[in-house]
């Protein structure tokens, strides 16, 4: 498990992360992994984590998968993101999964894949395909 000392700075000023109890577990050139456990606080009214857990630490993953592949002096924003649920978030645990699809000097290509974990059991709940842009600090 690698985690970019640069990613885990910035991933431990997100106080959206904090509150939902997420964990970086890895963030490597063009791929990231957060962690969000399914708290009392973030679920939807038939007892399932809500969308918009998923979405953030979807969002958050992709996101830091192409800022590891920036220099420095630059950051990323979300441009665009679209999610298809494909199933409800039950379990335990939720994993993101972000990586580059294609970088570029002006939009990088992301998605990210999110999973629901029972025990040692994943089921693929969710994918989000978006673009992030660089911004100068």
């Amino acid at each position: 498990m690698t985690i970019l000392p640069r990613i885990q700075a910035s991933f431990d000023r997100q106080s959206m992360m904090a509150t939902l109890g997420a964990r970086l577990t890895e963030a490597a050139d063009g791929a990231c992994t957060i962690t969000a456990p399914i708290l009392p606080g973030s679920m939807q009214q038939q007892g399932f984590g809500h969308a918009g857990l998923t979405f953030s630490i979807g969002d958050s993953a992709a996101g830091y998968a192409a800022l590891s592949l920036l220099p420095d002096t630059q950051e990323v924003v979300t441009t665009e993101i679209k999610i298809n649920l494909l199933a409800p978030a039950m379990g335990d645990l939720l994993i993101a999964r972000g990586r580059v699809i294609k970088p570029g000097r002006r939009l990088i290509v992301v998605t990210s894949d999110v999973f629901a974990q029972t025990g040692t059991e994943e089921r693929h709940i969710a994918c989000l395909t978006g673009s992030m842009m660089p911004v100068d600090l």
